[in-house]
């Protein structure tokens, strides 16, 4: 599959907090910055971290959730989807950085079509992350059946 680099800009309360986020905690390369947005390599994807003044030193993004499988989904959320090893070590490297879990790695539909592997959690101002990843990448990201 090749997929073509989406760009997506994200609010933020803090750049230093950000980069030690992104840049530390996910391990992800930055790129451009100014003193009010840092650009971030969000595995071949482009994720800029704007300052947002309004949020203050300890503000989250308003958000709701949405009830899947009996879990309270965030939203919005962005992520990547993974392969399936990378989406392992990710959920276990969070493990054992004490990340905490809005929805806790998870299989779902396992042993089915669309089988897939899940997990949410939050930055520190309160954007809903959500990586994933696929049994088959390809026969299931956009299925529609």
């Amino acid at each position: 599959m090749n997929l073509t680099p989406f760009h997506l800009a994200v609010p933020v309360r803090d750049i230093a907090e950000a980069r030690a986020f992104y840049g530390g905690l996910l391990g992800c390369p930055e790129g451009r910055s100014d003193t009010h947005w840092v650009d971030f390599d969000l595995f071949g994807h482009q994720l800029v971290c704007h300052l947002d003044p309004s949020l203050g030193p300890a503000g989250q993004v308003a958000r709701v959730t949405n009830p899947v499988d009996a879990k309270a989904v965030p939203v919005p959320h962005f992520g990547v989807v993974l392969e399936m090893g990378s989406w392992r070590e990710l959920a276990q490297r969070l493990r054992g950085e004490g990340v905490a879990f809005v929805v806790e790695p998870y299989i779902r539909f396992e042993g089915q079509i669309g089988e897939q592997a899940t997990l949410f959690f939050m930055d520190p101002s309160g954007n809903a992350l959500e990586f994933k990843a696929f049994a088959d990448i390809d026969a299931e990201l956009f299925r529609t059946d």
